[in-house]
């Protein structure tokens, strides 16, 4: 789904992922619908925060695996890579606006990453491992 690089597109991601989960039969009160919620919110807020281009939309592809459930975010600025999993620098400073997003992502994402996808574009997606409860 295309969504407006603004902040009400960034809200609008995490309330579809919820649905989408929700219609897929994984409760919205449940762990997996939490943890891919926050991670919607992240991802979409980096994708209109830094990976913004004027005019241009991001978007937002949510698939159910056996074992997961995927997200993937696309953004207009392939420039703008996150640090890899793993290497994301120490904690920002108590008072900081800014700086946790992606520790959370790393904190609640089973595997995660970013990637570009072409010379206009980059990717970035997290897996969460799916409770047996929600299988």
């Amino acid at each position: 789904m295309q969504l407006s690089s603004t902040r009400r597109g960034a809200r609008l991601a995490r309330l579809l992922v919820v649905q989408q989960l929700d219609d897929w039969g994984i409760p919205r009160d449940g762990r997996t619908s939490s943890t891919m919620a926050a991670i919607a919110a992240e991802f979409a807020a980096n994708a209109v925060t830094h990976g913004r281009t004027p005019g241009r939309d991001f978007a937002l592809r949510l698939a159910l695996m056996p074992e997961s459930v995927r997200i993937e975010v696309t953004d207009t600025r392939p420039d703008r890579l996150p640090p890899a999993p793993g290497r994301l620098p120490e904690l920002p400073c108590p008072v900081a606006e800014s700086g946790r997003g992606l520790l959370l992502v790393e904190a609640l994402a089973d595997r995660w990453g970013a990637e570009p996808q072409g010379p206009c574009t980059k990717m970035a997606w997290a897996e969460v491992d799916r409770t047996p409860s929600h299988r």
